[in-house]
């Protein structure tokens, strides 16, 4: 399996030596609660169809690329983003 190419702040870098270290160990508080809670988040139980442009479409696959992931899951992060008032407009 290849490895992504994820470019880390320092801050990130020192956190990820850290860790690899074994200096982060879990409590254990609740670990099963939250692992379920992540789960039933991000769980996709539906499925929408909608038409967009051409080009549109090639936009979103553009930019997929350019992110590393597929252009279903940006469309889903999108409609994410917007429905939390996170998408800011440019």
């Amino acid at each position: 399996m290849a490895e992504k190419d994820y470019r880390l702040d320092p801050e990130e870098l020192s956190i990820l030596d850290s860790f690899n270290r074994g200096e982060w160990v879990p409590k254990g508080e609740n670990l099963e609660k939250y692992r379920q809670a992540a789960k039933r988040t991000y769980a996709k139980t539906h499925r929408i169809n909608f038409r967009v442009s051409e080009k549109d479409f090639r936009g979103i696959q553009v930019k997929a690329r350019e992110e590393g992931i597929p252009y279903q899951t940006l469309v889903s992060s999108v409609i994410h983003k917007y429905l939390a008032g996170r998408l800011k407009e440019v």
